[in-house]
């Protein structure tokens, strides 16, 4: 931003480099629109200069961690692995069960493993009733 205005750059052009790190306060149009872009581009593999072997690794590593734990059938990591989701067994975990069961799969992740940012875990327990008219 600083070398921005040094070049007499617009000052809305300034404010959408200095803002999309959310390091000033977003005044101009552009900057929630760099703030976006940024972010989309973050999320992207290999986008921090992450090779696609480690990034794939992580993704099956958080995979494997949450299926380790009894009653889940099956997870998920998702938006480039800002998200884990989790499916469980409605039979095996009720619903207290899924919310601490979220709980420890981030708490594991955090202690465990190197990730950009945060995690979000989502626990997914449904009950299915499926019947036949002959």
């Amino acid at each position: 931003m600083k070398i921005a205005e040094q070049n007499k750059e617009k000052p809305e052009i300034c404010n959408a480099i200095g803002a999309h790190h959310e390091e000033t306060e977003m005044t101009s149009l552009y900057a929630p629109i760099v703030l976006v872009g940024d972010a989309i581009s973050g999320a992207r593999p290999g986008a921090r200069r992450e090779v696609i072997e480690s990034y794939i690794k992580r993704l099956k590593g958080m995979e494997d961690l949450a299926a380790a734990y009894p009653g889940v059938t099956k997870s998920y990591a998702i938006q480039a692995g800002r998200e884990l989701r989790v499916i469980v067994g409605a039979e095996q975990v009720s619903d207290a069960e899924a919310e601490v069961l979220s709980g420890e799969i981030a708490k594991k992740i955090q202690d465990e493993m190197t990730y950009p940012g945060q995690v979000k875990i989502t626990v997914i327990r449904e009950t299915r009733s499926v019947a036949y008219a002959k």
